[in-house]
């Protein structure tokens, strides 16, 4: 759970903090991922503005995330699941890499559909919380 709240606090909003004080994995994931990809589409706008330094910035941010949600897999618990998704994560790393290197908006764009399709998967989980395959371990 330390690698989870260190990545929200890289979310960055204020209201996020009561809400990982008392959010369960599956929230706080879920609140990781509304961060990631914020960060995801705020480095899009910088891209198109121009603003280069702070498209970096957001990156960035997304990457801290990214690394968070990673360090906080269960692969005892998630198996294959978890595996599969540290594997995206570290895709996606990558990814931004490129993205910052060469402003490829195209695959920022790519990136943020990803991300967005993993947060409403993990929006499904809300009511089902008996089904944790890929959850952080307890601290």
């Amino acid at each position: 759970m330390r690698a989870y709240r260190q990545a929200a606090r890289e979310y960055g909003a204020v209201e996020v903090g009561a809400g990982v004080a008392t959010a369960n994995s599956v929230q706080l994931t879920q609140m990781l991922f509304d961060g990631l990809v914020d960060s995801l589409a705020v480095a899009r706008g910088h891209m198109l503005h121009g603003a280069m330094a702070e498209k970096a910035r957001a990156l960035s941010r997304a990457g801290r995330i990214l690394v968070g949600l990673q360090e906080g897999l269960d692969f005892e618990r998630g198996g294959e699941l978890a595996k599969n998704l540290s594997d995206l994560y570290s895709y996606v790393n990558r990814r931004l890499l490129h993205v910052n290197a060469r402003n490829d908006l195209e695959i920022l764009e790519e990136l943020h559909g990803l991300m967005s399709d993993l947060r409403g998967a993990w929006r499904t989980l809300e009511g089902h919380q008996g089904h944790r395959y890929a959850e952080p371990a307890a601290a």
